[in-house]
């Protein structure tokens, strides 16, 4: 498409942010994405259940990839505590992981146009144009400002300050596995399904997704698992988000820096309770990672030339599947609404927000249901059973 005269900010780089400047850039825009992280992002999150948004946001940017963008899994599997199968169902999903879809977008947005090291400290509009501040000194103006950094949004803290995320009560240990480092029998029983084992107060679930080189060929791929673990707020969360160099992180430790003290805890807790296929996976995993639950709600999402789309402005919890869908579907929404309104951005933010905040509220409030309904709030923390 030819370009038209209008400049996009993108506030963020992650996969929010990527979503909402390669789709701009399809329908004219010109867009510069502003990360505030100096290092090449890596490995968050790990593995991704595909939604089909995310697929539509893929073709409408014309970014080519896999087909079909991921590992398939066929069935579902439900384990006893011995390891044997208590139920299996037909259930056809398409697993991929953080990396797969960050390196493709990557990939398929300028490099001179995606600048690293960039925090925000302000932002300013009047009416015709808005402007970001960043803490290099450096200013920068355009059009339209996308808001899609995340949990921590700066963006969402100077436009509503009283909206934090709030810890939901548990948390999500990580773990990644190449294939060939888990011994047969297991791999067979994990490979290319959605794999369950549920127990009082928790759960841990696994599935395959693509290699650390994006590669999807068998024997090069990864098993990603996650397991949900009560913490008290007070007593017990400040240890486990407090790296093993005696830094107190906000929501979540990245792989290889858990302190050693809780990484030993969550092994020896994954011997006495998980099913024996799950500790051998547990056992596998050279790095784990943590995540703090999150619950984030706010009434706005449009603020005249600015938006917030991705966690900056909903965080349905991980049960849903739905992040990285909802990031994709805010930021498709957003160039329709453009289009329709020829690009007039009051007008365009106007008409995208209604159903947007819709869409948050509806995904908050089904993940909430979930980890009630398996106890992850009101459980007795962790169980030895």
């Amino acid at each position: 498409m030819n370009a038209i005269n209008k400049r996009a900010l993108v506030i963020g780089g992650s996969l929010a942010g990527l979503f909402a400047g390669t789709l701009l850039r399809s329908i004219g825009w010109q867009v510069d994405i502003y990360e505030r992280s100096p290092h090449n992002l890596d490995s968050r999150g790990g593995g991704i259940v595909l939604q089909p948004d995310v697929v539509e946001a893929f073709q409408r940017a014309g970014i080519a990839c896999e087909d079909p963008l991921g590992v398939v899994a066929h069935e579902r599997y439900y384990l006893k505590r011995d390891g044997r199968i208590a139920q299996a169902m037909p259930m056809r999903q398409t697993l991929t992981s953080w990396n797969l879809l960050y390196g493709s977008m990557r990939r398929h947005f300028p490099a001179d146009h995606y600048h690293q090291g960039k925090h925000l400290t302000e932002i300013q509009q009047d009416g015709l144009a808005v402007t970001a501040m960043f803490a290099d000194g450096t200013r920068e103006t355009g059009d339209l400002l996308v808001g899609a950094d995340g949990p921590a949004s700066t963006i969402r803290h100077l436009l509503l300050p009283d909206y934090t995320p709030q810890y939901a009560g548990y948390v999500a240990y990580r773990g990644l596995v190449d294939e060939s480092e888990l011994d047969p029998a297991t791999a067979k029983l994990l490979t290319e399904r959605f794999v369950f084992y549920q127990f009082p107060n928790s759960h841990i679930l696994q599935y395959v997704i693509p290699g650390e080189n994006e590669s999807l060929i068998p024997g090069e791929r990864r098993f990603n698992w996650v397991w949900y673990v009560n913490y008290n707020q007070t007593t017990e969360l400040p240890d486990i988000l407090t790296d093993k160099n005696g830094q107190r992180r906000e929501y979540s430790i990245a792989p290889g820096m858990i302190h050693p003290t809780v990484e030993q805890a969550m092994r020896s807790y994954a011997d006495r309770v998980l099913a024996p296929p799950f500790q051998k996976l547990v056992a596998a995993t050279q790095e784990p990672f943590v995540q703090a639950i999150l619950d984030l709600g706010v009434p706005q999402m449009a603020f005249e030339r600015i938006a917030l789309i991705g966690d900056a402005a909903f965080i349905p919890r991980p049960h849903t599947a739905a992040s990285t869908a909802k990031a994709a579907a805010n930021a498709i929404a957003l160039v329709d609404a453009l289009v329709d309104s020829n690009h007039d951005v009051p007008k365009t933010l106007k008409a995208w927000e209604g159903e947007q905040l819709a869409l948050g509220m509806r995904l908050w409030k089904s993940g909430e249901a979930l980890g009630e309904r398996s106890q992850f709030i009101y459980g007795e923390g962790r169980t030895e059973g």
